[in-house]
C-alpha cells in the first residue's frame, strides 16, 4: 500500500484532523470521505429516526441503556459502512472521477491509492462492519446483509438512469428500516412510512449536491436528477422536500401523535423551506453549503420525533 498523501478533493471540509493523521493513513482516511462528515450524519440520521421511531413503537419510550448502546453501534457502524461505500463507488467510478474536476484529487484518480490496496482495504471494512452487524438481533442482521445488493448497484446507475438520486434514496435511508427492526424485532408500517419520508429527503438533498458536477456529467455521460430537471429544480427540489414532511408526519399519526408530531416537524419543514429558496443551481458553492445543510434538517427530524415520542 502507497504511503504517498493525496491531495485534498476540491469538496473536502479545509483543515481537518485528517490533515495532521500519519502521512500513510492519510489517503485511506480521504477514501473513507473521513475529512467530509456530512455523508456519515446523513447515513447515521436516518438509522437514528428508526431507533426512535422503533423504541416508542414497542411502548418502552427511548433512552434507556440498550438504546444509547444501539446509537453508538449505529454511528460506528456508519463511519465503517460509509467509508466502505466510498471505497467500492471510488472503485468503480475512478475513470469518471479522473475526468471531473471536484473527484480527480480523490484517492484512487490521483494515484495516491492503488486499486489492488483499495479492493483490500474495502474488505477490511466490511468485516468490520460485519463484526458490527452481529452484535444485533437476527431480523436485523438478515434485513442489513440484504441492502448489499443497493449498496453493489448503486456506482452503476449513472450509467443507465437518469435517476441515480433514486438509488441513492433507497440504499442511504436502509438505516430507518434497520434501526426500527434493532429496536422491535420485526417491522411495521410506520418504519416503511418514515423510510418513504427519507427517500424523498435524499431525492432532495442528492439533486442539489449533483449540480455541482452538471457540466462534467455533461460531457463525460453521467445521468443525474441535476441534469434531468435542470433549470426546473427548484420545484422538483419544493415537491420532494413537501413530500418528506408530509410522509414523516403521516408515520407520526400511524404511532399516535397527529397534533404534536406534525406541530414539532415546522421546524425541519422551514430549515427544508429555507434550502429550496436559497438555492442557486449555478453557485456549486452554494449547493455544497445547501446540501450540508441538511445534517441540521436531520437534526431536527430527530429532535421532532424524540420529544413527540417524550410528549406521549
Amino acid at each position: 500500500m502507497t504511503g504517498t498523501p493525496s491531495p485534498v478533493p476540491a469538496d473536502a471540509v479545509p483543515r481537518t484532523w485528517v490533515d495532521g493523521a500519519p502521512r500513510a493513513a492519510q489517503p485511506y482516511l480521504r477514501l473513507m470521505r473521513l475529512d467530509r462528515p456530512i455523508g456519515t450524519w446523513l447515513l447515521f440520521l436516518p438509522c437514528v429516526f428508526g431507533l426512535a421511531m422503533g423504541a416508542f413503537a414497542t411502548g418502552h419510550g427511548f433512552g434507556s441503556r440498550r438504546d444509547i448502546e444501539l446509537l453508538v453501534l449505529f454511528g460506528i457502524g456508519s463511519i465503517v459502512m460509509r467509508g466502505a461505500g466510498c471505497t467500492y463507488n471510488d472503485i468503480v467510478d475512478r475513470d469518471f472521477d479522473a475526468a471531473v474536476a471536484r473527484t480527480r484529487g480523490r484517492p484512487i484518480p490521483s494515484g495516491a491509492v492503488g486499486v489492488g490496496a483499495a479492493w483490500v482495504f474495502l474488505v477490511a471494512q466490511c468485516l468490520a462492519g460485519l463484526a458490527i452487524l452481529l452484535q444485533l438481533n437476527r431480523f436485523t442482521v438478515v434485513l442489513g446483509a440484504s441492502s448489499l445488493a443497493l449498496i453493489a448497484i448503486y456506482p452503476f446507475m449513472k450509467r443507465i438512469t437518469w435517476w441515480p438520486q433514486a438509488w441513492l434514496g433507497l440504499t442511504f435511508n436502509w438505516g430507518v428500516l434497520m434501526g426500527f427492526a434493532a429496536e422491535r424485532g420485526a417491522l411495521a408500517l410506520p418504519a416503511f412510512v418514515l423510510y418513504a419520508a427519507c427517500f424523498f429527503w435524499t431525492l432532495g438533498y442528492d439533486t442539489i449536491y449533483a449540480h455541482q458536477d452538471k457540466d462534467d456529467d455533461a460531457l463525460i455521460g453521467v445521468k443525474s436528477t441535476a441534469r434531468l430537471f435542470g433549470a426546473h429544480s427548484r420545484g422538483w427540489i419544493a415537491g420532494f422536500y413537501t413530500l418528506t414532511v408530509a410522509l414523516a408526519i403521516c408515520a407520526g399519526v400511524l404511532l399516535g401523535w397527529p397534533v404534536r408530531f406534525a406541530a414539532l416537524m415546522l421546524a425541519p419543514a422551514l430549515h427544508l423551506a429555507w434550502q429550496v429558496r436559497a438555492l442557486d443551481i449555478d453557485k456549486p458553492e452554494v449547493c455544497l453549503k445547501l446540501f450540508r445543510a441538511n445534517r441540521d434538517s436531520g437534526l431536527l427530524i430527530a429532535a421532532a420525533l424524540i420529544v413527540a415520542g417524550w410528549l406521549g
